[in-house]
């Protein structure tokens, strides 16, 4: 009885063992947070022009179906502005998928920020939010 107990016990050890080290790198989690959802580009991605972006944010993240985007530089200058539209009913609080595309010139800087920026009228600072994610040139 005891020889199958220890059998089994060394089974699932070897088991355990091969999935943490062999198990591929995990691809990178998206962000997102109560109000957005980033599909793409990923955190720290190698980015292009033009620079396609897409996800989902909450509907109140829009004004006239759009929300601004902006493309930093290591030192935080504006690489590119443009705006994100959405894809569907944006006139509600559920998610909301969106696209946008920037067209830029790579800056001297390697890496830089993608930042998406609540639309927000009514100049208000209480009511802006953004989400941003690294980014690297090529």
């Amino acid at each position: 009885m005891h020889r199958h107990i220890l059998i089994v016990l060394a089974v699932v050890l070897i088991a355990l063992f091969g999935f943490f080290a062999f198990r591929r790198a995990e691809a990178p989690v998206p962000p997102m947070n109560d109000s957005v959802r980033i599909a793409s580009p990923v955190s720290e991605a190698l980015v292009s022009s033009p620079l396609a972006v897409s996800g989902e944010v909450r509907g109140m993240w829009f004004f006239e179906a759009s929300f601004p985007l902006a493309l930093l530089d290591a030192d935080r200058k504006e690489v590119a502005q443009g705006y994100a539209q959405a894809g569907g009913e944006w006139m509600t609080e559920d998610f909301v998928p969106f696209s946008g595309t920037l067209d830029f010139t790579a800056p001297a800087s390697d890496t830089g920020f993608l930042v998406f920026k609540k639309d927000n009228p009514s100049g208000d600072a209480s009511r802006d939010a953004s989400v941003e994610i690294p980014v690297r040139f090529r």
